[in-house]
């Protein structure tokens, strides 16, 4: 009689798709809102201030649903709108998401229909990095991302709301000191990244010459943004190939 070859590797645990894993995320997503408020007031009364109404930031809020490419997009905003160079400057904003879901891949694999499409639709950066996190830890519900997904953009919708009626309410004129929390938020991003001077400072300061070298030469936007975004990625990159 044959014996059944033994195998010193622990079985793994299907991934599943639970309404718990959902209801796990959504709670673990509380105490991210207190951060994600304030950048989303920032938004709304930035939108009221460019002169969108309460409708059109909640449709872009709850459609866009990234805070970084709408402050750009505003940032952007005029009349006649740059419309194509908008959808590039917000793709350069959002390519992060590629590598996210490339490491989200175990799990997203596994999903299918609405299940798939709604923990893409809704992912953020907080909420991948809390799902990267559960699953370090050995979790196998996939629904702890839609649910993280999901309580982040309803705070996300609640705080661009109340930004756009504050600012319309207060009236604030142009050049007021708020409207800066657009770049500060901006700046605010690149702490988490920040890896020490002996790795980030000199592609860092790269880009930011070669952006700044851009506008003064009149380059039309996004370009500068796209041109210190890939010089400084270029210098990264033969770095740390080195």
């Amino acid at each position: 009689m044959t014996q059944a070859p033994v195998t010193d590797a622990p079985p793994r645990n299907p991934v599943v798709f639970t309404r718990a894993g959902v209801w796990r995320g959504a709670r673990m997503a509380l105490p991210l809102w207190i951060g994600l408020l304030p950048f989303g007031l920032v938004v709304g009364v930035i939108s009221a201030g460019k002169g969108l109404s309460l409708l059109e930031t909640l449709l872009m809020s709850g459609i866009v649903y990234a805070g970084a490419a709408q402050l750009l997009a505003l940032e952007m905003w005029a009349d006649p709108a740059p419309v194509l160079a908008v959808i590039l400057a917000a793709g350069v904003v959002n390519i992060r998401m590629a590598p996210m879901g490339a490491a989200l891949a175990p799990w997203l694999d596994k999903l299918r229909g609405w299940r798939l499409w709604g923990s893409l639709a809704t992912l953020v950066d907080h909420s991948f990095a809390l799902t990267m996190a559960d699953q370090r830890a050995g979790g196998r519900d996939a629904g702890v991302l839609l649910g993280l997904g999901l309580s982040l953009w309803v705070a996300w919708m609640a705080a661009s709301a109340a930004g756009h009626l504050l600012g319309g309410a207060v009236q604030l004129p142009a050049g007021h000191p708020l409207y800066f929390g657009g770049i500060a938020a901006f700046s605010g991003l690149l702490v988490p990244l920040w890896r020490g001077p002996a790795r980030d400072l000199a592609p860092w300061a790269l880009a930011g010459a070669v952006a700044l070298a851009s506008q003064h030469l009149g380059i039309p936007s996004p370009l500068p943004l796209l041109a210190g975004a890939l010089s400084g990625a270029a210098l990264a990159a033969w770095r740390e190939t080195r």
